[in-house]
Formats: structure tokens, C-alpha cells, sequence
């Protein structure tokens, strides 16, 4: 059984950094991408970074580029957001995500190509 664990979630005050884990179990880690998303109170879940199955390739939405980065350990099974300079638009839960990928150097940024997705763990940052 498939299973993605976030952890270091939390409260922080805007311009703190943040390092969100994801430990994954059940599944071939180096054989997928690995992606975040998040999802504030009453909007749709967004994307917010993408990493391709060697690490090698990074993709980040608008709101994290220049802030967060995304790195994975493919000998550990986990992904990695680091998240500076926090914004109090940054409060949601975020959620990583696990997509088979052919290839080594494909990340997905949409959510419907994820097979796989975590419980979440919440991020809020006060002003």
C-alpha cells in the first residue's frame, strides 16, 4: 500500500522559513516525480513545485519561484519543499504528490496527472 507522510508543517510569521518533508512508502521512489500542492480555505488546490525522478529537473509555480525549493533523497524515499521568506498567502495545507514517470527527466504540474497524494500538513504564517 501506496502511502506519502508531510511533516513540518506549522506556525510561522511572515519572512520564516519552513521545510516540509514527505516520506513515501509502498512505491518504487525513484521511479516517480514528486510534486507539492496546496490548498488554502475555499480555493482549489495549486500547484507549487515539481521535481523529475532524478532530481535533476525543477519546476515551480510563480508564487515560489525565488522562494521554496524542491529537492528529493532518493536513498531516504522522501521529498523535500524548503520555503523562505514566508508570506501570510502561503497559509494552506500543502500536500505532496507522487507521479509515475518514463522517463528521468519528467515532472507533471498538474494535479490530475498524481497518482498518489499525502494527508496534508498545514502551513500558517501571520503577518
Amino acid at each position: 500500500q501506496v502511502q506519502l507522510v508531510e511533516s513540518g508543517g506549522g506556525l510561522a510569521q511572515a519572512g520564516d522559513s519552513l521545510r516540509l518533508s514527505c516520506a513515501a512508502f509502498g512505491l518504487t521512489f525513484d521511479r516517480h516525480a514528486m510534486g507539492w500542492f496546496r490548498q488554502a480555505p475555499g480555493k482549489e488546490r495549486e500547484f507549487v513545485a515539481t521535481i523529475s525522478r532524478s532530481g535533476g529537473r525543477t519546476y515551480y509555480a510563480d508564487s515560489a519561484k525565488g522562494r521554496f525549493t524542491i529537492s528529493r533523497d532518493n536513498a531516504k524515499n522522501e521529498a523535500y519543499l524548503q520555503m523562505n521568506s514566508l508570506k501570510p498567502e502561503d497559509t494552506a495545507a500543502h500536500y505532496c504528490a507522487a507521479a509515475a514517470a518514463y522517463y528521468s527527466g519528467t515532472y507533471f504540474s498538474a494535479a490530475k496527472q498524481y497518482n498518489y497524494w499525502g494527508q496534508g500538513t498545514q502551513v500558517t504564517v501571520s503577518s
